[in-house]
């Protein structure tokens, strides 16, 4: 099986890729196979960081962590499509994240 890399699919195949990535993750999660499941939201997350334009993300800035309420991340820079920097509050370790993760502050952007 030759899989398409995400960066190589069209907008239509990684919405379809994510689609299929959130039933599998859906099967996953009602199985109770827990490890399965968060393998699966990590792969529509980074599907989903292919539908971004990562001019969007802006170094210096600060974003809300999706998926994590009350949670922000302050990105020092990107590469690809992740960005990285730290979380605040946290023990200040540089860790990448998809950019499909990040949500602007500033309402309307």
């Amino acid at each position: 099986m030759n899989e398409k890399k995400y960066g190589d699919m069209t907008e239509q195949e990684l919405r379809t890729e994510i689609a299929n990535l959130k039933e599998k993750a859906r099967k996953a999660e009602q199985l109770g196979i827990i490890n399965e499941f968060a393998v699966y939201e990590r792969k529509v997350a980074m599907a989903q960081a292919y539908l971004i334009d990562p001019s969007t993300i802006k170094a210096g800035e600060m974003y809300r962590i999706t998926g994590d309420p009350g949670m922000f991340f302050q990105v020092e820079y990107l590469k690809g499509r992740f960005a990285w920097g730290y979380r605040l509050g946290g023990d200040r370790y540089e860790e990448a994240l998809p950019i499909s993760l990040l949500e602007a502050l500033k309402e309307g952007k």
